[in-house]
């Protein structure tokens, strides 16, 4: 029993020596695995090692055990917060890169199933992704800011060109209209290629249609000028004909480059064509009539090759385009006013010569007025402007000799003639010289007359020992109180001959003769003398006594003589 008794008791003792000895070894295991786990927890999260050491040495397993449970519970749960916050951000970084690559994100597990695979958990990581984010949100932030730009331009290329908007951009990317999201719009490579492709189409498009558009405003401008348009005609295509002069960038108006724009000016101008056409023969009859009126106030001859009756036989016969006419007209009219700028300090002079002339004619009228020293209303006046018209008429020969010269000089320097209404200036000018000492010969001459005449009646005097009757002396102070009430006969102007100032039958003594007399009294007359010659062998009496009386006025003794 004894012998049994102790097999039996060896036979439980084992039976728990084996029972403790698995359940220490399962212990060992299990603390063993938790041990690995949390070395492994502590590696991925790479937290510090020594805070998850348990002391093996003065603690039993189930002790150890129950020290590591806790601390693998608080490495799993921030081994999770670690997984949710990597994802969350690797998830961010799969969008952008999907926005950016033009793929379509699916936001699905796996990436947390890639994260149950990656060990490394550590804030490190975490910051490498963080930053992965940011350069990656910056990269979506310059490429939204891109596309804004270039839909923006886009946006303005369409209105100038009166293009549909919506239709063009969608053409490149549906979600660049009608979305308000900024996350919803692509922005791709090939969605950012598109829109630059796309612009470069517009301003291609845009160019073509300026160029087309400024020709056509150009002959707009033309046919405007031709036609004279009023004003309420071009304010319909005004701002269509700011084009002309603005160039690519300037031209940002809506529509104004617009088909339908390029084609109602297209229609204008092929409207003004046909009027144009029907109105033709008026506007070159019209420049011609400019052409002359330049030519009259430079006192130069038009081309008669142009004359209005050779023009509308012309274009009524065919043989000649009036376009072609018309500018050929316009040609001489530029002509004609360089030729004037040329001509424009002789004309002047002229002028002053003429202006002198007429005082000149003014003042032989003048001394001929028996009442010019009354104290009537002006007399005053006209003492005044007789006094600088003496001095005036003395500087007539200066006035000439210069105009010759510099018309000489003008000449040489152009190899052509300078022409007065027809006339050579310098054959006018020496006319008037010829005229003007044919004058002085007379002068001499009544003089001479006159010293004999009183000569004569001296010697009758003499003879006879009586005056002359009182009648016959108050006729003959009548006769001769024109001759005699200024002076001795020794005069300092220069008068013009009888016929130049007979053109006026009453004596304008309060204002000056028009240019219009002048001219008539002078020029048309130097052309009626420049055919005839002079003839100064035959002066008549009369001419002689007026030219007398026309410088009685200029004696020394008269009350008019300047000292």
């Amino acid at each position: 029993m004894f012998l049994e008794l102790e097999t039996e008791c060896m036979r439980v003792y084992r039976r728990k020596v084996d029972s403790a000895n698995a359940e220490r070894a399962q212990l060992c295991q299990s603390l063993m695995a938790k041990e690995a786990e949390l070395k492994a927890l502590v590696a991925s999260i790479g937290e510090n090692t020594t805070r998850f050491k348990v002391d093996e040495k003065h603690t039993s397993l189930k002790d150890q055990l129950a020290a590591v449970t806790p601390l693998l519970e608080e490495l799993r749960a921030k081994k999770e917060e670690r997984i949710k916050q990597i994802s969350n951000v690797q998830s961010q970084i799969e969008k952008i890169k999907a926005q950016i690559s033009d793929h379509n994100y699916q936001n699905n597990d796996g990436s947390v199933k890639h994260l149950n695979d990656d060990h490394d958990l550590s804030t490190r990581k975490i910051s490498d992704l963080q930053m992965q984010l940011r350069n990656l949100q910056k990269e979506k932030s310059d490429r939204l800011q891109k596309v804004f730009i270039y839909v923006d331009e886009v946006h303005c290329l369409c209105a100038v060109l009166g293009m549909d908007f919506a239709k063009t951009v969608k053409e490149v990317h549906p979600s660049l209209h009608g979305t308000n999201s900024e996350n919803s719009t692509n922005i791709s490579d090939s969605t950012l290629e598109g829109l630059t492709q796309t612009i470069l189409k517009l301003k291609a498009e845009k160019k073509t249609r300026v160029l087309k558009l400024q020709e056509i405003v150009e002959k707009l401008h033309k046919l405007w000028n031709l036609m004279e348009s009023t004003e309420q005609e071009r304010r319909q295509f005004a701002k269509v004909a700011a084009v002309l002069g603005s160039t690519e960038e300037e031209i940002t108006s809506p529509g104004i480059l617009s088909l339908e724009a390029i084609q109602e000016t297209e229609e204008e101008v092929e409207r003004l064509t046909k009027q144009k056409a029907s109105r033709m023969k008026e506007l070159v009859l019209k420049k011609r009539l400019e052409l002359e009126d330049v030519c009259r106030k430079a006192h130069m001859e038009p081309d008669m090759n142009t004359a209005p009756e050779k023009i509308i036989a012309l274009i009524d016969s065919g043989l000649v385009d009036p376009c072609e006419l018309l500018s050929s007209i316009e040609v001489q009219i530029a002509k004609a006013n360089e030729e004037s700028l040329t001509r424009k300090d002789i004309m002047e002079r002229v002028d002053k010569w003429l202006s002198a002339c007429d005082e000149e004619t003014w003042l032989e009228e003048y001394n001929q007025d028996d009442n010019r020293y009354s104290a009537g209303r002006g007399a005053h006046l006209n003492l005044k402007r007789a006094e600088k018209a003496r001095v005036l008429v003395q500087k007539i020969p200066t006035m000439i000799d210069n105009l010759i010269a510099k018309t000489f000089a003008w000449e040489d320097g152009r190899n052509v003639p300078f022409l007065y209404d027809g006339v050579r200036l310098v054959a006018i000018l020496e006319e008037q010289k010829l005229r003007r000492a044919q004058r002085e010969e007379d002068k001499r001459r009544c003089r001479d007359q006159k010293k004999l005449h009183n000569l004569l009646l001296k010697e009758k005097e003499l003879i006879f020992g009586s005056k002359p009757s009182p009648k016959k002396t108050n006729s003959f102070n009548r006769r001769t109180s024109s001759h005699h009430s200024n002076g001795n006969g020794a005069g300092f102007m220069t008068p013009m001959p009888r016929r130049v100032s007979a053109g006026s039958a009453t004596p304008e003594l309060q204002t000056p003769r028009s240019y219009s007399g002048r001219y008539n009294n002078y020029f048309k007359e130097n052309r009626r003398l420049t055919a005839a010659p002079l003839n100064f062998s035959t002066v008549s009496k009369d001419d002689s006594m007026s030219s007398f009386a026309s410088i009685s006025g200029s004696e020394p003794d008269s009350p008019l003589y300047l000292h």
